[in-house]
């Protein structure tokens, strides 16, 4: 297991863990939740070995593998099957086994080093890369394609099949939903409830934490607090801790008072000096409750639009796409024939590539549409979220040098004092307002995007994956923002919390066209679903075709891949009643996580001192029984890792 004992890190003059402690379990999914800034990725830093913690002990067990995403852009010719098989370090060791084999000419070395290749899973290696490839967004003509004649955002992509081609005991993922669409993401999440490692995972998408995790450390003012439960209980059981701890920082005050006001009163006289004495004393040994300080709530809106024409926007007949520069038009999406109506909440759904940004940028008058007609109605005003925030920012302008000139193109007089005070309601304080964009972190930079929009005051927002880095107090203010904005929103996003809260149409844009999709997201994730697992049977059944060089060799592989199945088939037997007392002791501790919750509720409700006393009497016990049932669950761990390490040791 992971354990981190009174951790203390420090980043400069910045302490962001103050003895700290965590213990994260075997094949735990757990989810890494503050907000930024508060030293996740620290946390990260230490787990990988690239930081060293300044006090405190740590540890993880020392044969487990780890895997993360690498931050760096890859550059490379490599193929892009070929570069996700090489995040395989098994299967990568396997290989060197068998070549220094092959060299030494030793048969015995050289039958070990193919039964571990048989072992890593050589045979369908390259089909589970490209598996991991095509779920992530890439189409079946690309898993050839050079590294190099990918975008960013799709090598970054990469970067994350790489990560999840490892074998690994434990899996580090970092904003892992980024660079992800809709589609891509539902894949993800599926295959990581699949993972059987340990996961801890840093996300401001709650329903991918709500789907992925069951387990959410909280990082809040230096200190580490596991919860048991996704995000949603994690939320829950806060808001009950901190309505607690609130009564009791409340009712201690009023002792408080009532101690200095009988000190104030009665130290000067002799008759009271020693009572008022023995009140001094006790306030001196009172252990303080602290007040509930929460990070300050982010909160705008978007002004009532001076215009609201319906329709808003007619299309007819029209095909949109890119022009390069030579002239050569590439149509993405035909025969759009729509209508936007005022108050009109439409989300744009469809696999990566199909056209969704591409709409979008036409509407916005970023690009030209290749042909038919977009009919604006009269005091159409567009405020335009781009998917890559540069493409409405200048990196070395300010956020005050963005708005004075938006305010001259609006022909707005405004005074520098009141886009100060507007950019101060967006989190831009002091010297912020002259802070070159370029140097500004992702979310700073959307948060800019967004006062722009708001100051121009618009009537049709179109949003093209706006959450990408906001946390989720911005998202939330986002979603509530434009819940009550009057005018009409086009949103693209792979945040199905932000997609469920706002739009109430939805629309389809798959295989060149546009379609009114009648079901819910809940319909549209089955449906690409179905897609990914098309996509994974076809590029099975292909693999299955492909020929093979050496038929002796592959008999001697079945033979093997034979062997292992009883050898796993055995170990599942083993580890069966271990896993059943596993399973059963986990179910206990989540019925006594509920009892505790019941008792703390109760001592909300002001219950007399028997009551009290009855509480603290069954609390008490539901602690004694944790402490037991957390030991026995240790034990039964030790029993399946050491049932696992004798299963996978060397034959002699």
């Amino acid at each position: 297991m992971i354990t981190l004992q009174d951790i203390t890190i420090r980043r400069g003059t910045k302490v962001v863990l103050d003895a700290a402690s965590v213990t994260i379990h075997p094949g735990e999914k757990a989810a890494l939740i503050g907000r930024n800034g508060a030293g996740k990725s620290s946390l990260f830093a230490l787990l990988t070995g690239d930081l060293i913690e300044d006090g405190g002990t740590f540890s993880f067990p020392k044969t487990w593998r780890l895997s993360q995403v690498e931050q760096h852009m890859p550059e490379t010719a490599m193929s892009a099957t070929d570069y996700v098989l090489a995040g395989d370090t098994r299967l990568n060791e396997a290989q060197a086994k068998l070549t220094a084999a092959n060299v030494s000419g030793d048969g015995t070395e050289i039958g070990e080093a193919h039964a571990a290749l048989a072992d890593a899973g050589a045979f369908d290696a390259r089909a589970r890369a490209q598996t991991l490839i095509l779920g992530l967004g890439f189409q079946v003509n690309e898993l050839e394609n050079p590294v190099n004649s990918f975008s960013g955002g799709w090598r970054m992509r990469l970067q994350l099949a790489r990560a999840l081609m490892c074998p690994a005991d434990l899996l580090l993922l970092d904003e892992p939903t980024n660079h992800l669409d809709l589609d891509a993401l539902v894949w993800l999440e599926a295959w990581l409830q699949r993972f059987e490692g340990t996961l801890l995972v840093i996300s401001h998408d709650r329903e991918f934490l709500d789907a992925v995790t069951r387990v959410t450390v909280h990082l809040d003012q230096s200190k580490l607090t596991r919860y048991g439960g996704n995000y949603s209980t994690f939320e829950d059981v806060r808001s009950q801790q901190l309505t607690v701890q609130q009564a009791a920082f409340e009712k201690q005050q009023d002792r408080i008072a009532h101690l200095q006001s009988f000190i104030s009163r009665f130290k000067a006289k002799a008759t009271k000096a020693k009572q008022a004495q023995s009140r001094v004393k006790a306030l001196e040994r009172m252990e303080k409750i602290a007040p509930v300080i929460t990070s300050a709530d982010f909160t705008f809106e978007f002004k009532t639009p001076q215009d609201l024409p319906n329709p808003m926007l007619t299309i007819r007949d029209a095909v949109v796409g890119y022009t390069d520069t030579a002239g050569q038009t590439t149509p993405i999406v035909r025969n759009i024939t729509r209508s936007v109506v005022a108050g009109q909440r439409i989300g744009l759904l469809g696999a990566n590539g199909q056209g969704k940004s591409t709409l979008v940028k036409t509407i916005a008058r970023a690009i030209k549409a290749l042909s038919g007609e977009f009919r604006e109605g009269k005091g159409l005003s567009i405020g335009y979220f781009a998917q890559q925030e540069l493409d409405v920012l200048n990196v070395d302008d300010t956020p005050l040098g963005h708005l004075v000139r938006l305010s001259a193109r609006l022909g707005i007089n405004a005074r520098e004092q009141e886009l100060r005070d507007f950019l101060g309601s967006f989190r831009f304080i002091g010297d912020m307002v002259g802070q070159v964009v370029g140097t500004m972190s992702g979310g700073e930079k959307a948060r800019l995007v967004l006062a722009m929009i708001v100051y121009q005051r618009p009537n049709l927002l179109l949003l093209d994956e706006p959450t990408n880095h906001l946390d989720l107090t911005t998202r939330e203010a986002l979603a509530m923002a434009l819940n009550v904005f009057d005018g009409t929103v086009m949103l693209v996003s792979h945040d199905r919390a932000l997609l469920r809260s706002v739009c109430d149409d939805f629309w389809l844009i798959t295989k060149g066209g546009i379609e009114d999709f009648e079901g819910d997201l809940d319909d549209y994730q089955k449906y690409l679903l179905d897609e990914a697992k098309r996509k994974r049977e076809s590029l099975s059944a292909a693999s299955s075709r492909a020929p093979t060089a050496d038929q002796g060799a592959r008999g001697n592989q079945a033979q093997q891949r034979k062997d292992q199945a009883a050898k796993r088939q055995a170990l599942a037997n083993q580890l069966k009643p271990l896993q059943k007392r596993l399973t059963a002791i986990e179910a206990a501790l989540a019925s006594i996580e509920k009892e505790r919750e019941a008792l703390t509720s109760a001592l909300l409700e002001n219950p007399s001192r028997d009551a009290i006393a009855d509480i603290g009497k069954r609390t008490k016990a539901a602690e004694d029984r944790v402490a037991s049932l957390e030991e026995e669950w240790l034990t039964v761990s030790e029993q399946i890792e050491l049932a696992r390490a004798e299963a996978t040791a060397p034959q002699t």
